[in-house]
């Protein structure tokens, strides 16, 4: 059967974007969606669950949306090896409610908060040498993997938010075989006070794909459904705006046996230039999973009604030739 090598090496890619770290979560579908949204938070080591200052995207909590400041958009390209590619594309409003009953003398004060978030996360492998069984070159091929997801936050006191986000995903994995998945977020953010805010997330329920290789090998082809891992996450944040410092930490735990601890830190050094760290992926149940190591920095400058900031981070990407550089741009207004 003609394009058969073609389909090996093309299955054998998609691993690139999950790494081989010794764990089983590594080969289940939605690898992509794992890696983190922008350049801030994998600057943080996406310990962002419980994050409620600056530009929030609900990939992290979908309650986050109803904490976002003015209209925020976002969008991040990766500079990543083996011809991979990871973008983000995100837009997050807030909207507040106000009592009809309330004077125009009086100072309002919104009877209820709700935020929007929606965006894209690209990813994909390109240039991969494509051979026939008798391993002539049949072309360059790529795969392409997308989730497009929008979040709904409400502010249902003046200390409790929930949420819900609906993903969809597309994977073009080969010319006719392609598939989709539909899965859902839970979230909710207790703030405790001024300083401190908790989270949990339900993240990824329902979310899968569904295969079927008729298209190529017609009465030999099979289908089978691959499911994504269910992720549990709790969060806790501790933001002191008269220091400039955010700090963060998170755990998650999933149902294919990781216990993940995440952590990261900004500092606001000096007006709107901030600096941040984090680690990623600190398995707490598998020694042999490795750590991933982050730092980034922000800029931002006020141009009349529109701030603008560009946004940097480096994550350590241990199975790879080269390590993870996110560049992002924000702006809000």
């Amino acid at each position: 059967m003609k394009k058969i090598i073609s389909i090996i090496i093309l299955v054998c890619s998609i691993p690139l974007l999950a790494q081989p770290e010794f764990s089983r979560i590594s080969s289940l579908p939605g690898a992509f969606s794992r890696i983190g949204f922008g350049a801030r938070g994998i600057g943080m080591g996406n310990a962002m669950s419980s994050v409620i200052e600056g530009n929030l995207v609900s990939y992290y909590n979908p309650a986050l949306s109803v904490f976002q400041d003015d209209n925020s958009f976002q969008t991040s390209y990766s500079i990543l090896s083996l011809d991979r590619s990871l973008n983000f594309l995100n837009f997050t409003r807030r909207f507040e409610f106000y009592s009809s009953k309330d004077s125009a003398v009086e100072i309002k004060k919104p009877r209820a908060t709700a935020g929007l978030s929606f965006g894209i996360i690209n990813s994909g492998v390109s240039n991969i040498d494509g051979r026939d069984n008798q391993g002539f070159p049949t072309g360059e091929l790529k795969t392409s993997e997308n989730q497009f997801f929008i979040g709904m936050g409400i502010r249902v006191s003046d200390k409790l938010a929930i949420g819900v986000a609906a993903k969809f995903y597309y994977y073009k994995l080969y010319e006719a075989v392609t598939s989709t998945g539909l899965g859902f977020d839970f979230g909710a953010l207790y703030k405790i006070n001024e300083n401190f805010s908790v989270s949990a997330v339900l993240a990824d329920l329902n979310s899968k794909y569904k295969w079927d290789s008729t298209p190529i090998y017609d009465q030999d082809g099979s289908s089978f459904t691959d499911e994504f891992p269910l992720l549990r996450k709790v969060g806790v944040s501790y933001y002191n705006e008269s220091i400039g410092l955010l700090a963060s930490l998170e755990f998650e735990n999933s149902n294919a046996e990781t216990n993940i601890l995440r952590a990261g830190v900004e500092y606001n050094i000096y007006e709107n230039l901030f600096f941040r760290g984090g680690v990623d992926q600190f398995n707490l149940s598998n020694a042999d999973f490795l750590p991933k190591p982050s730092a980034g920095f922000s800029y931002s400058k006020i141009f009349g009604s529109i701030t603008a900031g560009i946004h940097y981070a480096f994550m350590i990407e241990q199975y790879s030739p080269h390590d993870r550089h996110i560049v992002g741009l924000t702006i809000n207004f």
